[in-house]
Parts: structure tokens; sequence; C-alpha cells
């Protein structure tokens, strides 16, 4: 697997947690908490991230 290229958030604030996103990858989007980079990190596919994102603008199809 190829080495991610994390980036901020461009809400991110220095003194708060904040998350960081790689979409560099063709079959993974990988999240991991700024604050703690060697931590776990999270890997999404990129249509249940997709899916993440629309329900959480409150746009997916079986949002209230």
């Amino acid at each position: 697997m190829s080495e991610f290229e994390f980036r901020k958030s461009s809400y991110s604030n220095p003194e708060r947690e904040c998350v960081e996103v790689a979409t560099n990858h063709p079959d993974t989007i990988a999240i991991r908490d700024s604050k703690r980079p060697d931590g776990p990190t999270l890997h999404f596919r990129p249509r249940t991230w997709l899916a993440l994102q629309a329900a959480l603008r409150g746009d997916a199809p079986d949002a209230p």
C-alpha cells in the first residue's frame, strides 16, 4: 500500500482535537487523530466515505 498523505481540515484549530484525512490512495480513505499521528488509523472504502459525508451533511437518501 502506498504512503498516505494526510491533511487537516480547514476547520482545524491548533488548540482543539481534529481529524486528518488521506484521500491519495485509490482503494482506501484513511482517517486519524491529528493529535496522535502515530496512533490508530481508520480505513474506509471510497464509496463508504462518500456515504458518510452525505449522511453528515444531511443529504443521504435515508437521512432525516
